[in-house]
Order: C-alpha cells, then sequence, then structure tokens
C-alpha cells in the first residue's frame, strides 16, 4: 500500500513537471492563436527591401579612394586602430579575436568596409559576408560608434596597411 501511494505520488509530480504543453483544447487553441499573431507581427518588422551584397547596408554607397595614400587620414586611422580596435584585431592575416587585417582592401570594397565599421550590426544582420566571418569568429563584432571621419581615417590606415603608398 505505502509503495502505491509513492508510486501515485511520483506519477503525479511527473506529469505535473513533464511538459509545459495545456492539456484542454482550449487552452491549445488559444496558445495557437498568439504563436499566430507573433508570427504576424514578425512579419511587420521585416525589411523587405531587396539586398545588394555589393552595395553592403549603410549610407556609403561611393567611396573616392585616391591611387596615392593619404598619409594624414592614414595616421588618424592609426590612432584610432590603437584605441578601438587592436584589442581585437591583428595588423597580420593572423585571427585574434577578430580576423587580421592583412589584405582587408583587397577583399573587400572600400564601401563595403566604410559601412561595415559605421553600420555593424545591420551588415552583420544582413551581409552574407559579414555573417560568414561572424561564422569563422564565433565574436559579434562590437559597434565602436565611429563617426564617418574617423572610419574614413581607419580605411586610410587599412590601406597603409595592405601596402599602398
Amino acid at each position: 500500500m505505502k509503495q502505491l501511494i509513492i508510486l501515485c505520488i511520483l506519477s503525479v509530480f511527473a506529469t505535473s513537471c513533464g511538459n509545459n504543453k495545456s492539456s484542454t483544447a482550449a487552452d491549445d487553441g488559444a496558445a495557437n492563436a498568439s504563436t499566430t499573431t507573433a508570427t504576424a507581427e514578425d512579419k511587420k518588422v521585416v525589411d523587405t527591401k531587396p539586398y545588394d551584397p555589393k552595395r553592403g547596408e549603410g549610407k556609403f554607397t561611393k567611396v573616392d579612394i585616391a591611387a596615392k595614400l593619404d598619409d594624414a587620414k592614414a595616421t588618424g586611422g592609426q590612432k584610432v586602430y590603437e584605441v578601438k580596435c587592436s584589442g581585437c584585431h591583428k595588423l597580420t592575416a593572423e585571427k585574434l579575436v577578430g580576423p587580421g587585417w592583412l589584405g582587408v582592401t583587397t577583399r573587400h570594397a572600400p564601401e563595403w568596409i566604410m559601412n561595415f565599421i559605421t553600420n555593424t550590426d545591420e551588415m552583420i544582420s544582413k551581409d552574407p559576408k559579414a555573417q560568414a566571418q561572424l561564422e569563422l569568429c564565433l565574436v559579434r563584432m562590437p559597434n565602436q560608434n565611429l563617426s564617418d571621419d574617423d572610419a574614413r581615417n581607419l580605411l586610410e590606415f587599412m590601406r597603409r596597411n595592405d601596402g599602398v603608398k
């Protein structure tokens, strides 16, 4: 008898701690209705603009790059790198936390780099190249809140690092 009571208590405990689904049909209908509503609301938030991977996601559609390096901008970019970037990025091809910067200006268009620097979150959420990089590094780059001028200087520093004179 004692074993039967313990068995009943354990079975009640197990069924109450099992899944969180409701046992009544009315409750299931309400749960499904709220799920449907959430899905409909999610669709309202989704950006329906087509994505152009050559453009990136941001305000820079054309970045004028001179054949000759702008030393003043590159020096300003080096200061930004030392303060905001060097903790995660090396100037070689070696990965630290983020990818190494060697060759970055040959792998990506200037517009892509500028948009990634200034609009990191949107680029990671929409750009296939940025998403692939996230899969390799496993750490999402934080938004550094750089000004457009700082980002442009950083691009020039990247060009210097890649051997542009």
